[in-house]
């Protein structure tokens, strides 16, 4: 079989009375009665494995129900039965009554019952001048003094009622007498109830009185949650404060307190008490030491791992070096311990393997690749606690690495896994995945979302499309600054161009009127002149019109793509997005992206309007004329708007009709031709010219939608900020209610500004040999790091804008002026200015950083040793979604004794409440510090050269004295670490 699977939560009743108690008895005196009574306990639910038989100062009853197991073969279900002696003391209380003590008494020494009634011969009770010995001749003495009539059982039950114990003495006979409180073979425990407990005393000077009872006791007799929480340092007054006031933290226990048989396992309420441990003194013993996770009161015990995720039994099969091949396993946090080289990792890899959790994690270290020629056929069985089987063989990764896509029914962090994920290279992708993977786990709405990147992305995607946008704005306005800084420049030039062209111009017409020697031929050639100006502007509006039509075709060919495939594909997209939406086929096809208008009729109609008005202009060539004296316009018409073959028609009628000879001809219509081209250019050069000294308003407008754009960016950014903190919102609202080790975790969502990129791509721009302020290298990035960068990383948008408000009028001017490339190369210099103004607002040197915090230090700042730490808080505080098996090998490789003690041994104690924890360790604190509520001692036998060591697994509990001598010998740490685990482990340590 399995063998031990260590602590377990067993009912226990610590007190109730029995057939003849002194106090109060409604059993009954037949032997019928007493049948009833043991019956009663032996049929109750759940089965009671361990009692307190309770009487007042007196051991009969206990040693009435002992020998009706011992020697008539009753209770056999019952593991532990022990003395409960209830005493009562000396201190009245307010209300009537006394305050009850008990001593709960360890059966295990077979003189018990001698030295119990040593213990209490030696406490006295002085009445009328007489001292009366709490024993039966005492108490039938102190019961006659009373009435002298009583005999037997009812003088005792008078003396009983008599007796007080001082309080003084009960301390003073407890410490002087060795044998009670060596090893605690007498565990004290008082009622903390107000009938006949200790919340009875009020006042100030029952405070103090209360105060030095509870001090003094080791256990509280007490069933509500309130009274549990303060006596573990969960309510007004924290641990250190109870250990202070009252010496330790203490459980609280109860029991049916059953003067009848029917009450017999039966308390109020149905608070049933609970002890973590077997059914031995041992285990109370232990309780004394960890109140808190080994002693409760409720309906059922304390829930740990759901069954269905815990492994309650693990076999090798196939395997003949295993000895022991079956192991059961504690649903709480089980620690395997051993030699170097006994098969503690074996094991770990083993159960590692049955969960499918193994092989990413097979490294050359690991004991099934080491152990792979000499493990062919071998198989691990688990039994899981919902009663499934899963066998596996442990070779299962040669054969199908991915394991046949099965999900690990573990976590399994093997010693060269923690290794990786915290090495001293820094942060890597892996530890940042299991941080985002908990933070993910973490959120109370995940919109459908199935990892950490896919809700981020979803939640920042709209912020991140707006910062790119207005990038892409602050990029086009710095261009459209540029060409208007360009314009200014052309001012001089166009203003030269003018003059030269109309100076042109005049020069033509002068040489055109050379040419003319009639007045006839003057008029012919002025109307020549205006007809080749009305040509020139008619090619104008049909070019127009034809780019018109060409756009118009474009914005066709663009919407007729957006129908057939934009609109589908943004659709399929949505539907894939928000599926979670669960909305209908029908429902969806109003989400189909359309125009508002019948954009396709319009464009049509748009695209033959332009084609009409292009064939309008050009017109059709008209008849030719039988008389060359009469124009192809008619009278009074506006040359300016005819058609161009009319015009063109005119301008060879005209030309045909001029009385020069053909050489002069030629010349006055190349000058006509040549003045037109001027005149055009003229206009186009005026235009341009009114257009440049604009240039200073256009400029500041583009400027200020710049800077506005500028703003949007970092608007963008703080928003995707926020989100992120938002998404670190759950957990971090969960770290500031946890205690200890959480408290030193923080995540953290921030800008960083990476100056010295930024000061480094602006430096490329500069003469540095001329830049005043800025001369030489590093001066950029100082004056950015004092006067930028706060802004950047910390401030709002309108911090950014006075920050490069600041700037740019300061030193924008300044830092043109000693541009490394020379104004009058104008390709160059208009490159620059490009750059220029990408560079100053730019925010690619802005970048969201997420991460980890741990004491206020950035987790890749750390040792490996603290982020193996960090790691651990992550599975064990804060990956509550996780509930799986976790399998830890060597936790503490790397860290320091008190590393381990102040910072790991909270996260197992915390977390094994939760899930199963299976850990290889060599340190003490872990096992102990802990209370593992399993530990299994690993042990190899004699190496045969290729074959494995017999290898053989001992398991049990630490309220098992054999398994804790086991921990002192073999998890060695030196006299002072012994001496701490002392109190605990409650064994001699001497060296």
């Amino acid at each position: 079989m399995g063998g031990n699977s260590g602590s377990r939560w067993l009912r226990w009743d610590p007190h109730f009375h029995a057939p003849g108690t002194a106090l109060n008895d409604q059993f009954g005196a037949a032997e019928s009665d007493f049948d009833a009574y043991i019956k009663k306990i032996e049929t109750s639910a759940p089965t009671i494995r361990a009692v307190g038989i309770t009487d007042y100062y007196l051991l009969d009853t206990y040693e009435r129900v002992r020998k009706a197991k011992k020697e008539d073969s009753r209770l056999a279900k019952v593991d532990l039965i022990f003395p409960n002696v209830e005493l009562r003391l000396d201190f009245g209380l307010p209300k009537g009554g006394w305050i009850n003590a008990h001593l709960l008494v360890c059966p295990d020494d077979p003189n018990h019952l001698k030295e119990t009634r040593n213990f209490l011969a030696q406490l006295t009770f002085r009445a009328d001048g007489t001292l009366y010995n709490c024993n039966e001749e005492g108490l039938i003495r102190l019961g006659q003094s009373v009435d002298s009539k009583l005999e037997g059982k009812a003088a005792i039950a008078m003396g009983a009622t008599q007796f007080k114990v001082s309080f003084q003495q009960l301390q003073d006979v407890y410490r002087d007498l060795h044998w009670a409180s060596k090893d605690r073979n007498i565990l004290i425990a008082v009622a903390g109830s107000k009938t006949d407990g200790t919340s009875g005393l009020q006042g100030e000077a029952e405070g103090k009185i209360r105060q030095e009872v509870e001090r003094f006791a080791h256990i509280i007799f007490a069933s509500s949650p309130a009274q549990r929480d303060f006596w573990l340092g969960k309510k007004s007054l924290g641990p250190e404060v109870i250990r202070q006031r009252y010496g330790d933290l203490k459980p609280c226990i109860h029991g049916s307190d059953a003067h009848e048989t029917d009450k017999v396992g039966e308390p109020d309420e149905d608070r049933l008490c609970w002890i973590k441990g077997e059914a031995t003194f041992d285990a109370l013993r232990q309780a004394v030491i960890d109140p808190g996770g080994r002693a409760y009161v409720g309906t059922t015990p304390p829930m740990q791992a759901p069954p269905s995720r815990v492994i309650t039994r693990f076999e090798l099969l196939n395997a003949p070096w295993a000895t022991t091949p079956i192991i059961d396993l504690n649903p709480g946090l089980v620690t395997i311990i051993g030699a170097r080289g006994s098969g503690k990792t074996a094991l770990a890899d083993a159960i590692a393997a049955g969960c499918d959790a193994a092989a990413e994690h097979l490294t050359e270290a690991s004991f099934i690749y080491r152990a792979k020629p000499l493990l062919e056929g071998a198989e691990v069985r688990l039994t899981w606690g919902s009663g499934d089987e899963v066998d596996r063989k442990l070779l299962d990764y040669e054969y199908d690495p991915d394991f046949g896509g099965r999900y690990p029914s573990a976590r399994y962090l093997s010693q060269k896994f923690v290794e990786k994920l915290c090495s001293a290279d820094g942060m890597t992708d892996e530890l940042m995945q299991e941080i985002e993977r908990v933070i993910f786990d973490a959120q109370p709405a995940t919109d459908g979302c199935l990892s950490f990147d896919e809700l981020r992305d979803l939640r920042v995607s709209r912020f991140r499309a707006a910062r790119d946008r207005d990038a892409a704005a602050v990029i086009n306005l710095s261009d459209a600054i540029g060409l208007e800084r360009e314009k200014k420049g052309q001012i001089v030039f166009l203003k030269a161009k003018i003059e030269q062209k109309e100076k042109l111009v005049k020069g033509f017409e002068d040489d055109r009127k050379k040419l003319v020697t009639s007045k006839d031929t003057q008029t012919r050639a002025d109307a020549l002149t205006v007809i080749i100006n009305a040509i020139e502007k008619v090619n104008r509006n049909i070019n127009y019109f034809v780019s018109t039509k060409e756009a118009l075709l474009r914005l066709q060919d663009e919407v007729e793509g957006f129908h057939a495939f934009t609109a589908p594909e943004n659709l399929r997209q949505a539907k894939a997005n928000y599926t979670a939406a669960r909305l209908e086929d029908a429902d969806w096809e109003d989400f189909l992206q359309r125009y508002a208008g019948d954009v396709d009729t319009a464009l049509k109609a748009k695209i033959a309007t332009a084609q009409k008005n292009a064939d309008d202009w050009r017109g059709k060539p008209p008849a030719a004329l039988s008389d060359k004296t009469k124009s192809y316009l008619r009278d009074g018409a506006d040359p300016n708007k005819a058609t161009l073959a009319s015009l063109e028609a005119e301008r060879d009628r005209l030309q045909s009709l001029i009385n020069i000879d053909e050489d002069a001809r030629r010349k006055l219509v190349n000058l006509s031709q040549r003045i037109a081209t001027e005149n055009s250019e003229l206009e186009a050069a005026r235009a341009a010219l009114t257009e440049a000294e604009g240039w200073h308003e256009r400029s500041k407008e583009h400027d200020k939608n710049r800077r506005l754009a500028y703003i949007r960016v970092f608007q963008s950014v703080i928003a995707e900020e926020k989100v992120l903190n938002q998404l670190y919102k759950p957990l971090m609202e969960r770290l500031q209610e946890g205690k200890g080790t959480l408290e030193k975790l923080s995540f953290t969502a921030a800008r960083k500004a990476d100056v010295g990129a930024w000061a480094a791509e602006g430096e490329k721009l500069f003469d540095l040999r001329r830049a005043g302020d800025f001369k030489g290298k590093g001066k950029i990035e100082t004056w950015a790091a004092t006067n930028m960068r706060a802004a950047w990383e910390t401030g709002d948008a309108a911090a950014i804008e006075d920050a490069l408000r600041h700037f740019a009028d300061e030193w924008q001017n300044e830092l043109v002026e000693v541009a490394n490339v020379k104004k009058e190369d104008v390709v160059a210099y208009r490159g620059w200015l490009r750059r220029f103004a990408k560079w100053l607002y730019s925010s690619d040197h802005i970048s969201l950083q997420y991460g980890v915090e741990y004491e206020g230090t950035d987790i890749t700042k750390l040792s490996p040793g603290t982020r193996g730490i960090v790691l651990l808080l992550l599975y064990l505080a804060l990956d509550t979604a996780d509930d799986r098996p976790l399998i830890i090998d060597q936790p503490e490789e790397n860290l320091d004794p008190k590393s381990i003690y102040d910072e790991l041994v909270h996260l197992f104690t915390s977390s094994k409440a939760k899930r199963q924890i299976i850990m290889v360790t060599h340190n003490a604190n872990l096992v102990v510090n802990t209370d593992a509520d399993q530990i299994i001692v690993a042990r190899a036998g004699t190496h045969t050269p290729g074959q494995l060591p017999p290898i053989s697994y001992q398991s049990g509990g630490l309220d098992q004295e054999a398994m804790r001598q086991q921990v002192c010998n073999i998890l060695e740490g030196g006299d002072d670490a012994f001496k701490q685990r002392a109190r605990r482990l409650r064994v001699a340590l001497e060296r």
